[in-house]
């Protein structure tokens, strides 16, 4: 388009930033450019001359800052007590400009009435393409007329800013859509839950001691609290996490080429009896016979893929400890000045018309890297790959890669030389060779027991050689041929713990979100930056994340409601319906339609259940004074009235982790709490009164324990009292502990009783059954036998089950299952006679004679707590001393044994392969 009689045209130009609008202007008009000020004084306007296609044109140049408009409700909704938050999903909304950006507004009103063509340098992505449309809707409202462009550029540097304004192109209505949908569903969404939350929760609890309880708002948003549910999840996780031992046999062998580790190729075990057997089998036959040496294989270590947004933030994050938020402002001030190309991109692979070799040249001057790059452009040396393709392609900006060289600017910080740094060695080692070794693995027999040794060496570094960040370790092992034998030089049962998984580093978060589809390259790191700001999570030195009691208390509360608004699912589906609109396959008001209609129903239905967020908030916070008394402060089923404060009712409740109590509801005035059953699966309050225990009514609770916790004979559905005259809850309580959580799960204060008549004053460790002091629940005197057998007949004990006569008094013994740390699931034998302290572990039992002796208690330190003191010193090496001088054989503790001792017996005639009670005494693992 041309005026009239081939004049020049007045071209508005309009950036997303003030530093990008002076830059491109700097550019196009080769720094001789004319400023004046525009309403905003931090938006100046920059005029010069310049030819479009041959069309000669005057260049107005000027800026917003990010976007120009907002989207809210209509006033009658804005105020939090104006309406019900349920119809925050189909008020009306509108975009508006705010009143810190009229000055804005009005520059572009009064340049746009005398210009012809309006340029859009908006960043050339969806947030970018959003913003263009809100200037063109400013512009078009004065001047109808207009002629629209868009300049799609990736680098500010001199030839692609002079390319891209001789290739404009129209403006991408439906990316500006997908962002309009992705606003107003946040918007609807996170205001309804936001109001809800904060009116339910902020006056009841005293969430931080600031003293700004009452101004403190709860926000919720839908991608960040996904973000915040990987947090949870993991720590959870870990919370969860039981540790478990585990062994292995680990072989060396020392020559005179050097030494050879060897790793046991069944990993490890988790059945001690068992790997001690196969140990005792490797001491007794100890030489060590080569089986296989493949021929040495060459091995590749690959280069990264060409470098993205959430690649950029990871690596930062790893390398330099970056958080992902100050890498993109570091990127951010980059790219402006024009050394690094724009740092939000979801692209991994080069185009094909990419000139490569010419930003490996401008890197040959730097004193760290230059030679590095200057060898990557010699034909001869064959350093030069062409990048691989990591798949991803946004259609919008190539991979971030350096610009312009520099060797260090005089403003920059030392976080700037590292993103600078890591975006130039990320691009030169994505362009060179792959790393190369020679990996060689000898496998070795002892005892039918396979072993295995790699090394590696390295033939060529390659691109490691620029790349700091990475290594790829080498060691070279000494030189074996197939069939020799030697003896080992140490030959080791060695015992580990499992472990659980560590928090969420700002690395791993981000993986998450990027799989999960949470937030975009641009968006994700003011997710996590917002979790942080609002008090759901921290961040420790290590970049690791953990919730607070606030983060985790909001999860715990939606997830017990049977939502998983805090998981990806959610908002991936969002994020899916918002790239089909982007792309045209969906409408915008299709994806506002189902996606709200979804959100409202969801909502409305937790608001209904929002008994579960405040019981939630309840384990881990007090009550704030702010309390109406005349509220139901916490919801439960009830079960009687509390007994200790005989002021408010007791509720059936349970835990994140499945666990259930019986509480007081004047928590934390009143700290009653009965824990139930730790094999509780399932309870609930029944209609049912016990007729036994009082003050009524207490209603009997309907039961359903987990049949791996319970003991034999025990009915897993039972119909039960928690006032203190069910013996059977008693028994269990007893054997099987309760499902109370550590102090540190708790809020402060919490008391678990295991004390079913509802007492938390037990002190000095009273008796569970009789409250008297002296003596505990295992030997009450009022415990007698007759107890057991009063049981329902569907609890007996099965008539299969092994009995064993008291030594003491000659009465038949009951087979319980311990549940103390050390011998949890271990069976005893213990007399219920008054006065009789007869015990015996079942497995200390001689399966010849049956009989066992009173007050054998003395094995307590139990199978596992014992591994390293008696049963591992007994899986003795003294065979290794008369079969090769120099050769150490050690127990699983590690330290030499003398004498050959059956591990299963003691017996020194023997190795417990070869023990006459091996089957027997294995079996009781």
């Amino acid at each position: 388009m041309s005026r009239r009689g081939g004049g020049p045209v007045t071209v508005l130009n309009v950036a997303e930033k003030p530093s990008v609008a002076k830059s491109v202007a700097g550019i196009l008009s080769r720094g001789s450019f004319r400023t004046r000020e525009g309403r905003s004084r931090y938006n100046k306007i920059f005029e010069f001359d310049y030819a479009i296609n041959g069309q000669p044109c005057r260049m107005l140049m000027t800026s917003v800052i990010g976007h120009l408009m907002e989207l809210e409700f209509a006033d009658r909704y804005r105020k939090w007590h104006s309406c019900d938050p349920a119809d925050l999903y189909q008020a009306p909304v509108m975009k508006y400009v705010p009143e810190d950006k009229k000055d804005i507004k009005k520059t572009l009103e009064e340049e746009a009435r005398k210009s012809d063509w309006l340029v859009l340098w908006l960043d050339c992505d969806r947030e970018g393409e959003n913003i263009a449309f809100e200037v063109v809707d400013v512009c078009r409202a004065v001047k109808h007329n207009l002629f629209i462009r868009r300049a799609h550029f990736s680098a500010l540097i001199d030839r692609e800013i002079h390319e891209v304004v001789q290739n404009l192109r129209d403006p991408n209505q439906l990316f500006a859509e997908a962002v309009d949908a992705r606003q107003e569903i946040d918007l609807r969404i996170g205001a309804s839950f936001t109001r809800f939350q904060t009116m339910l929760l902020r006056d009841r609890f005293a969430i931080d001691s600031t003293g700004e309880e009452r101004s403190r708002v709860i926000s919720y948003g839908p991608c960040q609290f996904p973000t915040l549910g990987f947090i949870v999840e993991r720590y959870w996780e870990i919370q969860a996490h039981e540790p478990e031992d585990f062994w292995a046999i680990n072989c060396s062998h020392q020559s005179e080429e050097g030494l050879a580790t060897f790793n046991w190729m069944r990993g490890h075990l988790f059945d001690f009896a068992l790997a001690v057997t196969l140990y005792e089998m490797c001491i007794e036959e100890p030489t060590a016979t080569v089986m296989n040496i493949p021929h040495p294989r060459e091995k590749f270590k690959y280069p990264p893929y060409p470098l993205n947004t959430i690649e950029l933030e990871k690596r930062a994050s790893r390398y330099f400890r970056l958080s992902s938020e100050h890498t993109m402002k570091v990127a951010e001030e980059l790219y402006q000045a024009g050394f690094i190309s724009y740092p939000r991109t979801e692209t991994d692979s080069f185009s094909s018309r990419t000139d490569l070799r010419a930003m490996v040249e401008e890197q040959t001057r730097h004193p760290e890297w230059g030679s590095y790059a200057q060898r990557l452009l010699e034909p001869e040396g064959g350093l030069w790959r062409n990048p691989g393709n990591g798949g991803h392609d946004d259609k919008a900006h190539p991979p971030i890669h350096p610009t312009k060289f520099s060797s260090g600017e005089s403003n920059w910080t030392r976080d700037h030389l590292n993103v600078y740094e890591l975006v130039v060695r990320h691009y030169l080692a994505c362009v060179s060779q792959p790393a190369v070794a020679a990996e060689t693995t000898v496998e070795i027999d002892i005892a039918g027991e396979r072993f295995s040794a790699s090394g590696r060496a390295i033939l060529a570094k390659n691109y490691l050689e620029v790349y700091r960040f990475e290594s790829w370790g080498g060691s070279v092992i000494p030189v074996y041929e197939k069939g020799q034998q030697f003896i080992p030089t140490a030959l080791t049962l060695d015992s580990a713990v499992t472990r659980p998984p560590p928090l969420l580093c700002e690395a791993d978060l981000l993986s998450c979100m990027d799989k999960a589809g949470i937030g975009t390259d641009a968006t994700m790191h003011d997710h996590i930056k917002k979790l942080l700001d609002r008090g759901y999570a921290t961040k420790d030195a290590n970049t690791r994340f953990s919730p607070t009691n606030l983060g985790e208390a909001l999860v715990m509360g939606y997830d017990d409601m049977g939502y998983e608004l805090w998981k990806p699912n959610l908002r991936s589906l969002m994020e899916h319906d918002m790239n089909e609109v982007s792309v045209g396959r969906k409408t915008k008001a299709e994806v506002l339609e189902t996606c709200l209609q979804q959100m409202k129903a969801c909502f409305i239905d937790a608001r209904t259940k929002k008994a579960k967020l405040l019981e939630a908030m309840t384990i881990f916070f007090e009550r704030s004074n702010n309390t109406d008394e005349g509220e139901n402060q916490t919801a439960g089923e009830v079960v009687r009235r509390c007994n200790l404060c005989h002021e408010s009712d007791m509720a059936l409740r349970k835990n994140r982790d499945g666990n259930f109590m019986v509480g007081c509801m004047s928590y934390p005035q009143c700290r009653n709490a009965i824990w139930l059953p730790g094999p509780t699966l399932e309870a609930s309050v029944t209609t049912d009164v016990c007729q036994s225990c009082g003050p009524g009514p207490v209603y009997k609770i309907r039961f359903k324990f987990r049949q791996i916790g319970i003991p034999p004979g025990f009915d897993i559905d039972h119909l039960g009292c928690i006032g203190g005259c069910d013996e059977i809850l008693k028994q269990l309580i007893d054997i099987c502990g309760t499902g109370s959580r550590s102090q540190a799960r708790r809020a402060p204060g919490t008391v678990s009783s295991n004390n079913l008549q509802g007492s938390n004053t037990r002190q000095n460790n009273a008796c569970l059954h009789c409250q008297q002091r002296g003596h505990t629940s295992a030997n009450c005197p009022s415990r007698v036998s007759a107890s057991r057998n009063s049981r329902p007949s569907g609890t007996n004990r099965r008539n299969d089950e092994a009995t064993v006569s008291c030594t003491t008094c000659g009465t038949s013994c009951v087979l319980r299952t311990a549940n103390t740390e050390a011998n949890r699931g271990r069976n005893f034998f213990s007399c219920q006679s008054q006065g009789c302290s007869f015990f015996a572990w079942e497995d200390s039992i001689s399966n010849s004679t049956g009989n066992a002796t009173a007050g054998s208690n003395s094995g307590g330190s139990g199978r596992r707590g014992s591994r390293g003191r008696g049963r591992g010193g007994r899986g003795g090496q003294s065979g290794g001393g008369r079969r090769g001088g120099g050769t150490s054989f050690v127990s699983a503790t590690g330290e030499p044994v003398s004498g050959i001792r059956c591990f299963s017996c003691g017996d020194p005639s023997h190795f417990a392969n070869a023990c006459p009670n091996r089957n027997s005494n294995v079996n009781n693992y």
